[in-house]
């Protein structure tokens, strides 16, 4: 059912790129988790969230907060429950089952980091290996290009 979609940053920050997604996925309706592997950076994301230079308000919480059952869009460590898109970010790792129980799955990695670039590889092959739609989208050029689909 759903898809991964890699987005390779090297022309934006993930701050900047992030609130972009988030604002679609919310407006197609989608509950979203924001996934991380450390809680102070997701603490400093939602800080970011809240500073947006974006054309509306986006709603979110940190899962640690009572709001965060009632988020549209909810900034956690661990997967969260009820929602129907997910970005993956700053190397965290996501299932082949939780891609397909998803509407979609963006995984964002920093272009300029080898690591998070071979893990993201890795990722990819991991994902597709075990069925699941994936494309991968670069902005090398200043603008989102698809370069790769499986």
């Amino acid at each position: 059912m759903g898809a991964v979609y890699f987005y390779h940053l090297t022309q934006h920050p993930l701050e900047t790129t992030l609130p972009v997604l988030l604002q679609k996925a919310v407006a197609a309706g989608w509950r979203t988790e924001v996934r991380g592997t450390d809680a102070a950076r997701m603490a400093w994301l939602d800080e970011r969230l809240w500073v947006q230079q974006t054309d509306g308000f986006l709603p979110h919480a940190l899962e640690s907060e009572a709001e965060a059952s009632e988020s549209p869009v909810v900034l956690s460590t661990e997967p969260v429950d009820n929602v129907r898109c997910k970005m993956i970010v700053d190397g965290a790792l996501v299932s082949a089952a939780e891609v397909q129980a998803c509407e979609r799955v963006c995984v964002l990695f920093d272009g300029h980091n080898p690591d998070a670039t071979q893990a993201a590889r890795d990722l990819w092959k991991t994902l597709t290996q075990s069925g699941c739609s994936a494309q991968y989208w670069s902005e090398e050029s200043g603008k989102w290009t698809k370069k790769a689909e499986a």
